[in-house]
């Protein structure tokens, strides 16, 4: 097996998902990879975020983002750096996480994304849908998901 050049992970800013961060660095250090830190968001309206608070109650940052795109990011790169990646990209970008994590790994030529399983509970997994699940089935390079919970 080859190393990786390219490494992808996705973050919302949550604990699980600095855990999927912290694996992928560890990766890309191991390999001499760089890593593509990636946070996709969706502003939402008040009203929105108001129904968003009361359905999911503590699971709500998975849709309104619990940090700032870039106080993510920040907060990952230091991840990366203590991890010892020197070549980081972080990249904020609206949307929906999946088709931005393959359109990244496309992108970049990744050979590896890393995402973090979440343990969402059942409502919030039936609203928001499954990230690690979608994105192995539709990803062409590997997938690596980092149990977190």
């Amino acid at each position: 097996m080859t190393a990786y050049d390219t490494v992808v992970v996705g973050t919302d800013g949550s604990k699980s998902s600095f855990a999927a961060v912290e694996r992928a660095a560890l990766v890309a250090a191991a390999c001499g990879a760089k890593l593509v830190v990636l946070c996709a968001y969706r502003p939402l309206g008040r009203s929105e975020s108001m129904m968003a608070q009361d359905v999911l109650r503590d699971e709500a940052y998975h849709v309104m983002g619990s940090a700032p795109a870039e106080e993510t990011l920040r907060t990952a790169r230091e991840k990366a750096a203590v991890a010892g990646v020197i070549d980081v990209d972080a990249i904020a970008v609206e949307g929906d996480p999946v088709p931005n994590l393959l359109k990244a790994a496309r992108k970049r030529g990744a050979g590896l994304i890393v995402v973090g399983n979440r343990g969402l509970n059942p409502l919030a997994g039936r609203i928001l849908g499954s990230v690690p699940a979608e994105v192995a089935r539709k990803a062409d390079v590997d997938v690596l998901i980092v149990h977190t919970t």
